[in-house]
């Protein structure tokens, strides 16, 4: 199996995500797994914040986000999404995108997708974009346009082909990323994961960056600024004082660290404490 579905356990898997219907390959399935996929496991980059490696083999993938029951970025999430989808029987397939979010200039691939075939529809899966991501599939199709709770998203197909995921926003469509359809492999992430976990030019290595979407509003954490996100584009922002930082990582984003990595965190990360 090419995500090593075989390995995974997938009651585990379905306990973490407090999913208690029947796991087969159709469409119900993959909308409620995504949905509650996306509600359970929040983005996050704290393993790179510690000075830890991001292993993208499934054992570890089983052990932080299920067991653990922490979260993680794109790699682990969209591999462990595609573990499960593959073990219950659908046909998967990885694919790269290149972030936009306002980028002004042309970024290199780093993100995971994943395409998943029910039938003769192809629909787009991404548990793992974050604030701003997907809440359920969306049709693998030009003009697809989906509502999600409060959100609204499409796809956009460029002239050469490359389709774009959208987001509304107050003052129009906004970019999230690009992909186009060449098929990823594990070996690929593991390539990316390296760029993005220890380049000095990765964003993701310069402060903590902690993430969840959810119907009503969006949630980040960012450094040490909470911002809460509404769909009328209003947002609610505060700076969060270090001694509030265990309580609203585990309130807002059900992240619960322990004393030591708590420390740890605080010490490396947040000036001043």
């Amino acid at each position: 199996m090419t995500w090593n579905g075989e390995e995974l356990d997938i009651e585990a898997y379905a306990g973490r995500l407090g999913h208690t219907g029947e796991l087969k390959p159709d469409l119900e399935t993959l909308r409620a797994l995504h949905r509650a996929h996306v509600a359970a496991i929040p983005f996050e980059n704290l393993e790179m914040m510690l000075g830890r490696p991001v292993p993208l083999d499934l054992a570890a993938l089983q052990d932080k986000l299920v067991r653990r029951r922490r979260g993680g970025y794109c790699y682990e999430q969209n591999l462990l999404f595609a573990a499960a989808l593959e073990r219950i029987g659908f046909a998967v397939t990885g694919l790269g995108a290149r972030v936009r979010a306002g980028a002004s200039v042309t970024r290199a691939v780093t993100h995971m997708l994943l395409k998943v075939e029910v039938g003769a529809e192809e629909w787009h899966c991404d548990v793992g974009f974050g604030g701003d991501g997907l809440l359920e599939p969306i049709p693998m199709r030009d003009g697809a346009g989906v509502r999600q709770g409060e959100w609204r998203y499409r796809l956009d197909r460029e002239p050469d082909g490359v389709l774009v995921l959208q987001t509304w926003r107050s003052d129009g469509w906004f970019d999230l990323y690009a992909y186009a359809g060449e098929a990823r492999l594990p070996v690929d992430y593991v390539v990316m994961n390296h760029y993005t976990s220890t380049h000095p030019r990765s964003s993701f290595i310069r402060r903590p960056v902690v993430q969840k979407a959810g119907p009503q509003v969006r949630r980040s954490l960012v450094g040490d600024r909470l911002t809460v996100a509404h769909p009328d584009g209003s947002v609610d922002e505060r700076d969060v004082p270090v001694d509030e930082l265990t309580d609203v990582l585990a309130r807002e984003f059900g992240v619960e660290l322990d004393a030591e990595e708590t420390a740890t965190l605080i010490r490396v990360h947040y000036a001043g404490a």
